[in-house]
């Protein structure tokens, strides 16, 4: 329900031309963001850190939005967490926090 909500008001508010399930438009972003990582002077991230940007790109796909306590809920939790995340990005994991929030769902 929540997807279709979202997708809808998306539409409405011109945001996207046509109607697009939400967690289409996530997937899409999602995508389009680790080429452009992995692409010049971005970023290359590891398998396991692949791993982790997934699971944050499936909660903001169901709740759109994540915040940093959310990683202490499931399935972050059986991964390690919090400090698992800080364990694999450091500094930069506050960064690629905000940074997925804003463009996974623009």
């Amino acid at each position: 329900m929540t997807h279709a909500l979202v997708s809808l008001i998306r539409r409405i508010t011109g945001i996207d031309p046509v109607l697009t399930m939400y967690d289409k438009t996530v997937d899409a972003n999602f995508k389009e963001w680790v080429f452009r990582q992995h692409s010049g002077a971005g970023e290359k991230f590891t398998e396991e850190q692949m791993s982790w940007l997934r699971m944050i790109k499936e909660h903001i796909a169901s709740s759109i939005h994540i915040e940093p306590d959310d990683l202490d809920l499931t399935p972050f939790d059986a991964h390690g967490g919090r400090g698992k995340m800080w364990q694999l990005f450091g500094e930069r994991m506050g960064a690629i926090i905000d940074e997925l929030n804003e463009v996974l769902t623009a």
